[in-house]
């Protein structure tokens, strides 16, 4: 049974129409009401309208066909300023998935771009098409930021991704910024051990940095026990700016990116890692190792298309280290930058908190992957566990749809996130947050208290700046604090029983 692939033609009009309209039931009605597909069907797949693309030279589309059945279709447009080609739908029936059609039209466009010399394609995937979403990554395509979209009178949240033909334009590993290259081949040095000697060249040869761990060295810390639960404070100076960072829009639109390698000190350099990220030396550290692990392009903050990275991350670097993510709108201090964090594992109260079985409610399992809260912690934690990468992923994804769907967000959810790989198994803890600072932070004088969780507070090890905070606070502040910026038990619990399969 051969596939056929051919360019689409105005007598197709028909079965265009049909397999669009099939192809969005099976696919888009349990989160998009049928009637709001059919309002915008009606509107730009009515047969005037959809017949007008075939007039239009800058658009085109291939259909597949198996033994004279039109099986589905790739329709799309070419924009001349940007030298850029938008694969604007790509349809299949649903008895004809599986079958590597979609493989065959993605060939065909990609041979259709490198053929007039078009530099990148792009692509829109809504985030509850975890397996589109998977189709177009396995692709090579890249995820950069998230746009709502809306259907009739409903509205969702839009992925938007690019690949660029030909060669991927890579950093070149001769630039200063490059201390070591970590691809994973069979042989070479372990990326803990290039991590760990990148830190001991920078103290020597990066002043900054040298002076940031000399400050770590100087810092306080005590233990407030709570109901449930204990926290480790810790009085870091060093840490004012980045508890105190405006994260406005504006803001981040009116400075350089400071994480962009073409603006990083001039004595900072990193391990390239895998071709797609640098592994920097935080110059402000909490830990006695701490990372920050940056895109080498400028894109957005968001982990559902970069869970991958994340899940391999926690492997590559092994048992003793963490994996950590804060959100654009709960701790990220470049939310316009996409980043993650490395540091030792063990360093957060919470790591131990969880390992109390009799804490794990509200338990669901699927494929072998279990997602439970923590009870008692003070904040909502979620585990996700499980022993094969490829499932967590799947199962973390659905459950950030279900939560986005439950908070009424087009947006990603608010969420931290650390992980470790431990025997066999990755691990996630989850903390799903309702904001980003309580409301001690935005009072005046006396009463302000300098505390922005991010990840490592919300794990338990809280960061304070300000040494009045450090010496007052208390586990009722604690515990008021954890309350306030974190999502609400009964949400957490809808998300959790709203999630399917």
């Amino acid at each position: 049974m051969g596939i056929i692939i051919r360019p689409w033609l105005k007598t197709d009009l028909e079965d265009l129409r049909r397999i669009t309209w099939q192809s969005w039931i099976a696919t888009y009605s349990s989160f998009i009401p049928e009637i709001d597909l059919k309002a915008y069907f009606d509107i730009y797949y009515d047969r005037g309208a959809f017949s007008a693309v075939f007039t239009d030279p800058s658009a085109h589309g291939y259909v597949a066909e198996i033994d004279d059945c039109m099986a589905g279709y790739a329709r799309i447009l070419f924009n001349r300023e940007e030298n850029r080609l938008y694969l604007t739908a790509l349809y299949l029936l649903p008895d004809f998935q599986g079958r590597g059609i979609g493989k065959r039209l993605i060939r065909a466009v990609e041979e259709h771009a490198a053929e007039r010399h078009i530099e990148e394609i792009r692509v829109g995937v809504m985030v509850q098409n975890s397996r589109a979403l998977g189709f177009y990554e396995k692709g090579g395509f890249q995820f950069i930021r998230e746009e709502p979209f809306t259907m009739g009178k409903t509205t969702v949240s839009h992925f938007i991704g690019y690949k660029k033909m030909g060669r991927r334009a890579k950093i070149s590993t001769s630039q200063r910024n490059i201390f070591a290259v970590f691809d994973g081949a069979r042989n070479q040095r372990g990326l803990q051990d290039l991590c760990l000697d990148l830190l001991s060249g920078q103290k020597h040869g990066w002043d900054d940095l040298r002076k940031g761990y000399e400050l770590l060295k100087t810092v306080k810390e005590r233990e407030v026990p709570c109901g449930g639960f204990t926290v480790r404070l810790q009085f870091n100076p060093g840490r004012i700016t980045s508890s105190t960072a405006v994260v406005s829009d504006e803001a981040v639109r009116n400075r350089p990116c400071f994480l962009c390698v073409e603006n990083l000190p001039e004595k900072q350099a990193g391990v390239l890692y895998r071709d797609e990220f640098l592994i920097l030396c935080n110059p402000m550290p909490i830990f006695p190792f701490h990372f920050t692990i940056s895109h080498i392009d400028h894109r957005a903050q968001m982990i559902d298309p970069n869970i991958r990275v994340f899940l391999r991350l926690m492997a590559d670097l092994g048992p003793d280290w963490v994996i950590l993510y804060n959100g654009a709108k709960c701790g990220a201090s470049a939310p316009d930058h996409l980043h993650l964090q490395a540091c030792p594992s063990g360093r957060m109260p919470v790591g131990l908190e969880i390992e109390e079985e009799k804490r794990w409610v509200s338990m669901k399992k699927a494929d072998g992957v279990t997602l439970c809260r923590a009870l008692n912690l003070g904040r909502e934690v979620l585990i996700l566990e499980g022993s094969d990468p490829a499932r967590v992923e799947n199962v973390f994804r659905k459950f950030t749809a279900s939560l986005r769907k439950t908070v009424g967000t087009a947006e990603e959810p608010l969420l931290n996130i650390a992980g470790f790989c431990r025997g066999g198994k990755w691990r996630l803890l989850i903390f799903p947050r309702g904001k980003h600072r309580p409301d001690a932070f935005f009072r005046e004088g006396d009463d302000r208290v300098v505390i922005s969780p991010g990840v490592i507070d919300m794990g338990g090890a809280l960061i304070i700046p300000v040494e009045r905070d450090f010496e007052r606070l208390d586990a009722a502040a604690v515990e008021t604090i954890y309350r306030e910026v974190s999502l609400d038990e009964e949400t957490v619990e809808k998300a959790i029983d709203a999630m399917t399969g």
